[in-house]
């Protein structure tokens, strides 16, 4: 006698949703987590830029060159303009808020930045983890023992490029609101104290009517370009300094582990940021120089990078492209360090929240 034939449908049903169910918490999880990580990364970049945007504010007078200021007929002594001279160039003009202008368009652009920034840079190096390692162990995972991190730190190479991919997606997407801070902080009030740009949207508005809609990617060229060094020699001297400090296996203390994680991310992200910018700087002074063409009091004109790049240094030299350096490098330290350690401490405050 032919027995029935057991159903099937029910059963097989009732086994697949545990594995759909896990399937689907891990695919949420991830999402979240990856949400997490960008909440954090752009909280971090905006701590760290109003922290020193008034550095910032000196640096970008000085790079541009739009300060006002006139010593003397000579271009010679025109160049010798010291921070402290642009500081009070600054409070004469605009008082003590004018170093902070562009503060606004700068959160709102370094917020969706360094957000794409560190969690993009995650997400590479996990890439980079499970092409070079066969698995996804990484610093920032805390699932593994330190032993096994310090196992499989990733190669200064693949930190480097894992970076600087991160920096490229993060430029390229917001690269318009790079531009409307730039020509905010790149020059200084007119008399009276009269503003041609008066804030983000307002700049970006007036920067598509003027000129184009295009001429919201002026500079886009040196940006791109520049991005990938820059965020790569950053990411890849933290991970060249972890690799070769490792993090102590003793202390298994939580507080212990937490403070020395997040002192380590301060100090190496203060000599990663010193080193990119550094490097990187002729190749920002030509971006800066790029964006602020044809806006208004603005005389110079260039045919794209090369053209910017041959016309400079024929009218000025080299020291041209360092004008402003020192103070950047005296920016870069404390910025990069707020970052990276920010970075670090949201992350281990909002463990478990996502």
């Amino acid at each position: 006698m032919k027995q029935p034939e057991p159903s099937t449908d029910s059963g097989s049903s009732s086994l697949q949703r545990p594995e759909e169910t896990t399937v689907s918490s891990q695919t949420t999880h991830g999402a979240a987590d990856m949400t997490r990580r960008m909440v954090c990364g752009g909280l971090a970049g905006m701590i760290a830029k109003t922290a020193t945007n008034p550095l910032d504010r000196i640096r970008m007078l000085s790079q541009t060159g739009e300060h006002g200021i006139k010593l003397s007929s000579s271009t010679t002594t025109t160049k010798r303009i010291t921070p402290l001279q642009l500081y009070k160039s600054i409070l004469q003009n605009e008082g003590i808020l004018g170093l902070w202008a562009g503060n606004g368009a700068n959160l709102l652009r370094v917020f969706p930045a360094k957000s794409i920034v560190f969690s993009s840079n995650d997400f590479y190096r996990g890439v980079a983890h499970t092409l070079y390692f066969g698995n996804d162990v990484d610093n920032n995972n805390n699932n593994y023992t330190t032993q096994q991190q310090q196992k499989q730190q990733l190669p200064w190479m693949l930190s480097f490029l894992s970076g600087g991919l991160a920096g490229m997606t993060a430029s390229a997407a917001t690269y318009p609101l790079d531009l409307a801070r730039g020509r905010i902080t790149g020059k200084l009030a007119g008399p009276g104290g009269k503003k041609h740009y008066k804030g983000i949207v307002n700049t970006v508005l007036i920067t598509a009517r003027e000129e184009g809609v295009r001429a919201l990617y002026k500079g886009v060229t040196p940006t791109l370009l520049g991005a990938m060094p820059y965020e790569g020699i950053k990411f890849g001297t933290v991970g060249m300094l972890e690799r070769a400090f490792p993090k102590s296996s003793t202390g298994e203390e939580q507080g212990g582990v937490l403070s020395n994680n997040i002192v380590r991310k301060l100090v190496f992200g203060g000599a990663g940021g010193v080193s990119a910018g550094l490097l990187t700087y002729p190749n920002d002074t030509i971006r800066r120089l790029l964006q602020l063409q044809g806006s208004k009091g603005t005389t110079e004109h260039f045919d794209g990078y090369f053209d910017c790049l041959r016309k400079t240094y024929a009218k000025h030299g080299i020291e041209r492209f360092y004008r402003g350096a020192l103070i950047n490098i005296v920016r870069m330290a404390p910025n990069t360090a707020i970052q990276f350690g920010s970075y670090e401490l949201l992350k281990q405050m909002s463990e478990g929240y996502f």
